[in-house]
């Protein structure tokens, strides 16, 4: 049986269906190498979950920030300066995960979880609120 570490839910909504649909896709793999870790798989599967969820972070970043741009979002670089942080923290893991240095942990799921919730509940709901005082109804 597998349990979700994440339950998305509308209070992770930012109001935006392609944002929102992303997040959802980094709940998913979030739970997915939580399943593998409590199935004692971790060793086996995290690596390929860990490598698809960097490259997916990539995507989704790289999409808020085009909307960024083109919408002249007043704190871009401060929200551009959190996506750096997150994907350096999650590449430097992945490293030392693959040189056998550290294992997937409760403290890893846990910063995952915490590091997306506190994101998309403050950052990406200011950004979110500043572009619908813009009357941006659609991205």
């Amino acid at each position: 049986m597998s349990k979700n570490l994440i339950e998305w839910s509308e209070k992770y909504s930012i109001g935006y269906d392609e944002i929102d649909d992303q997040h959802k896709k980094l709940v998913e793999m979030i739970n997915e190498l939580y399943n593998s870790f409590l199935k004692g798989e971790a060793d086996k599967v995290a690596e390929s979950i860990i490598q698809k969820m960097i490259e997916y972070t990539d995507y989704h970043f790289k999409t808020e920030e085009k909307y960024f741009e083109k919408y002249n979002y007043s704190d871009t670089e401060l929200h551009i300066e959190q996506h750096k942080g997150f994907v350096d923290q999650v590449t430097n893991f992945f490293n030392e995960f693959k040189k056998g240095s550290v294992v997937i942990s409760y403290d890893i799921m846990n910063f995952l979880r915490d590091w997306l919730v506190a994101h998309i509940q403050n950052s990406d709901t200011k950004f979110s609120a500043e572009f619908q005082a813009k009357d941006i109804v659609k991205l």
